[in-house]
């Protein structure tokens, strides 16, 4: 799919749609935020996507400003994070917000709900606001833990 160079008026949701829509870019902008930083290869064992994907995705990321490619040249081979602008910071609450109500809408739906999706989503706001739908589902945050958890990040 071609990239929009948007030089035309263009409605604000479709903008949103481009710069988060993508089966990947909205978890991988929770990882980055969760984590403060993400590296491609690590990021590669912990999400089911393909190394293709993975790299247009966060090339998409980065050309619509939400995350930033920062290479550390101290080291051999360099290093190199993917860190939130603070455009992609100021995105975070909306995608929580998001996340949220689809929780909501596929418990009311009856959609089955991915037990990842509470192990990786465990801070406090989440599970204050998802608390009656975690229970009825017998998902909790300590969940991550009985299942081998998820790695941890540096």
């Amino acid at each position: 799919m071609a990239r929009s160079t948007f030089d035309q008026p263009t409605n604000p949701y479709h903008y949103a749609l481009h710069c988060i829509g993508g089966k990947w870019k909205m978890t991988i902008l929770h990882e980055i935020y969760t984590y403060g930083k993400i590296h491609f290869n690590e990021t590669l064992k912990v999400l089911p996507v393909s190394e293709k994907v993975l790299s247009q995705q966060l090339k998409e990321l980065i050309e619509d400003g939400l995350i930033q490619r920062v290479v550390h040249n101290d080291q051999f081979p360099p290093a190199i994070d993917y860190v939130l602008t603070v455009e992609g910071a100021r995105l975070i609450p909306a995608l929580d917000i998001l996340y949220i109500w689809s929780i909501r809408q596929m418990d009311t739906r009856q959609v089955p709900i991915d037990a990842d999706a509470f192990a990786v989503h465990k801070a406090e706001k989440y599970v204050e606001a998802l608390r009656d739908v975690m229970e009825a589902n017998d998902f909790w945050p300590c969940l991550e833990q009985q299942r081998g958890g998820k790695p941890k990040r540096g």
